[in-house]
């Protein structure tokens, strides 16, 4: 289960790391667009958004899709686009 991922555009990346850079990219009402989930349309802080997205799969797979998309766009995840 250890063994190396060089081609996963996640590996190594924690989710307070996406969570960050998302925001700085797109800020709280450009997250907000991208992905409808109230942890980023209402009081909107890291703190909280990372909360909900530990304990909902669904949201942070779309998280982190578009981290995925919006900077790993060369990697071998994104091809198929």
């Amino acid at each position: 289960m250890n063994a190396e991922q060089p081609n996963n555009p996640l590996h190594g990346v924690t989710l307070k790391t996406v969570v960050e850079k998302l925001l700085e990219h797109y800020g709280w009402d450009g997250l907000a667009e991208r992905i409808n989930i109230g942890c980023f349309q209402s009081n909107p802080s890291i703190k909280s958004s990372l909360k909900f997205l530990r304990k909902t799969p669904w949201a942070r797979d779309k998280v982190e899709g578009l981290y995925i998309d919006t900077f790993a766009t060369n990697s071998p995840w994104n091809r198929s686009k």
